[in-house]
C-alpha cells in the first residue's frame, strides 16, 4: 500500500497523519515516523501497517495519559481505568502508567501520603482513609507507611464532639447521635468511647 502524503496533524502537536491511497488516514508520532522510516511514496505491507497503527495506539495512549496525570494526582491503577474507559487496550494502558512510574510522574506512595493528609485534615478516621485508599486503587503495601501521616487523632476527635455535641452526653439518644457520627467517619470504638468520656470529664469540670 503507497503512501500518498505525510503533514502534521492541525489538531496535535507532535503528530504527523499519513494518507494511504486507498484513503485510510494512520496518525502517527515523530517517533514512528522515524522508527519505520516512512516517507512519501513509499510502499507499505498489510503487516507493517497493523504494527505502525498498534505501535500508534500505545503513544497515543502514552500521550493522553500524560494529559491526564498532568491535571490531577492518581495511583496507578486510577489511571490504568480512566484510560481504558476512554478506550485504550488495557496493555497499553498498563504500559503508560508504567512509564508515567518510571519517569516519576506516577508516584503511589506519595499520592497515598497526600489523601491520608487531605482525608485526615478533614476529620476522618484511619477505618474510612483506608477505604478511600483501596477505592483509589493504591496497594495495601503502602497503606501503613501513608497513615503516619495523619494528624493527632485525640485532637481530631476532640474538636469534632466539641462540634457536633449538643447537649449533655448524659442522655443516651445524644450519645449515640454523636458516637455514631464518629464511627461512620472511620474511628474505632475505643479511640470514640476514649474520647467521649475526656468530653463528659471537661463537661462536669466546667459545670462544677
Amino acid at each position: 500500500m503507497r503512501i500518498i502524503e505525510i503533514k502534521p496533524s492541525q489538531r496535535k502537536k507532535g503528530r504527523f497523519l499519513v494518507k494511504l491511497e486507498d484513503a485510510r488516514l494512520l496518525r502517527v508520532t515523530e517517533d514512528e515516523l522515524l522508527r519505520f522510516s516512512l516517507r512519501e511514496d513509499d510502499e507499505l505491507s498489510e503487516e507493517k501497517i497493523e504494527l505502525l497503527e498498534r505501535s500508534a495506539k500505545a503513544s497515543g495512549t502514552k500521550a493522553a495519559a500524560a494529559n491526564i496525570i498532568g491535571s490531577r494526582a492518581l495511583s496507578k491503577k486510577e489511571l490504568t481505568r480512566r484510560l481504558v474507559r476512554k478506550g485504550a487496550e488495557e496493555a497499553d494502558a498498563e504500559a503508560a502508567a508504567d512509564w508515567l512510574e518510571e519517569i516519576g510522574a506516577v508516584n503511589d506512595a506519595g499520592y497515598a501520603a497526600s489523601v491520608v493528609r487531605h482525608y485526615g485534615g478533614k476529620g476522618y478516621g484511619p477505618a474510612r482513609i483506608r477505604e478511600e485508599l483501596r477505592r483509589r486503587g493504591v496497594d495495601r503495601e503502602l497503606w501503613d507507611e501513608a497513615l503516619k501521616e495523619l494528624p493527632d487523632q485525640q485532637e481530631i476527635l476532640d474538636e469534632l464532639i466539641q462540634k457536633k455535641c449538643r447537649g449533655d452526653l448524659s442522655d443516651r439518644k445524644e450519645l449515640k447521635r454523636v458516637s455514631d457520627s464518629l464511627l461512620r467517619r472511620g474511628f474505632g470504638w475505643g479511640e470514640v468511647k476514649d474520647a467521649l468520656r475526656r468530653y463528659t470529664e471537661l463537661w462536669e469540670d466546667a459545670e462544677g
